[in-house]
């Protein structure tokens, strides 16, 4: 039998907290219509400049749809700045996977190039929590196949009929 092992060590967790300090960092400034409204002018002045492209201007769902992203993740953030553990590095590193996918789609169709700069650490921080996890074999069955439990013959079942 195979199981998902958490990585043991500090600087994984150390990862899980940094990775969170970076989103609450980034995604404060979506979390309410007026802060969101400055982060806006602020990134579309910026891929202007670097001629990476502005931002469309502000519409109503635009705005809902940014602060229900911020909300959200500053309070994952927050969650895992507390209580760094394990297996909230894996679901963050599963998140910035799905993230990062969707980022790309974006920049497939059109969106303004600053995308890049926020994928690029979507990416990285994806990697760095869900390398670690690795696939083992369950300790009680390794190495040892008299430990293994066995089926009576008479409860093991017919492939054809699925019965006993």
């Amino acid at each position: 039998m195979s199981r998902l092992r958490a990585p043991e060590c500090p600087t994984y967790l150390r990862v899980v907290r940094a990775s969170a300090w970076y989103d609450l960092a980034v995604t404060a400034g979506f979390a309410t219509p007026w802060t969101y409204a400055l982060l806006h002018d602020a990134l579309s002045s910026a891929g202007t400049a670097l001629g990476l492209g502005a931002l469309p201007e502000l519409d109503a769902w635009q705005v809902l749809f940014a602060n229900l992203m911020g909300s959200v993740v500053v309070v994952w953030a927050a969650l895992r700045i507390v209580r760094p553990l394990p297996e909230y590095g894996l679901f963050d590193g599963v998140a910035r996977a799905l993230f990062a996918t969707w980022q790309l789609y974006a920049l497939a169709h059109g969106v303004s190039q600053l995308v890049w700069l926020f994928f690029a650490v979507e990416l990285t921080f994806g990697v760095l929590q869900l390398a670690p996890w690795r696939w083992t074999r369950d300790a009680a069955f390794e190495g040892d196949e008299t430990s293994r439990p066995t089926v009576p013959a008479a409860e093991i079942a017919d492939p054809t009929t699925g019965l006993p």
